[in-house]
């Protein structure tokens, strides 16, 4: 006869491995979500506070790269920036990127008044975008 384990031993393993492989595709998924999402509302230009809007086409990978470093810089300047996306697959977005000259992943900045102080077509990394959001803040005094 062998040294087998108790049979309840064995499947109160198996459910703690399904367990901890479940917890961590969830963890996984959970992380991949986005934060939250971003304003459309353009109604928001020139209402007290600067703001960045990023030209977004859901069908291009350049718009995505850019929403990613915002991601990255949101939390740091939420508070002083507004930031706003114009989908370009929108009516109200496509109208913005036709009177701003805009493609995919461009940004363009805002002054607290609501005139375009500068425009990014696509930032090459997190730190130029970043040093775009410190110029209009430069720009807008504080």
């Amino acid at each position: 006869m062998t040294n087998m384990p108790p049979q309840g031993f064995s499947r109160l393993r198996k459910w703690l491995i399904y367990l901890a492989i479940t917890t961590g595709v969830l963890a996984l998924v959970w992380s991949q979500l986005p934060r939250s999402p971003y304003s459309t509302d353009l109604s928001r230009i020139g209402q007290g506070q600067p703001a960045m809007v990023l030209a977004y086409d859901i069908q291009s990978m350049g718009g995505m790269a850019v929403m990613g470093m915002m991601d990255d810089l949101r939390g740091e300047y939420a508070d002083r920036i507004a930031f706003l996306v114009a989908p370009l697959g929108a009516p109200q977005g496509e109208a913005f990127g036709r009177r701003f000259n805009l493609d995919n992943g461009s940004v363009v900045l805002f002054s607290a008044r609501g005139v375009a102080v500068n425009t990014v077509h696509l930032p090459a990394d997190t730190a130029a975008l970043k040093l775009a959001l410190d110029d209009l803040l430069i720009r807008a005094g504080e």
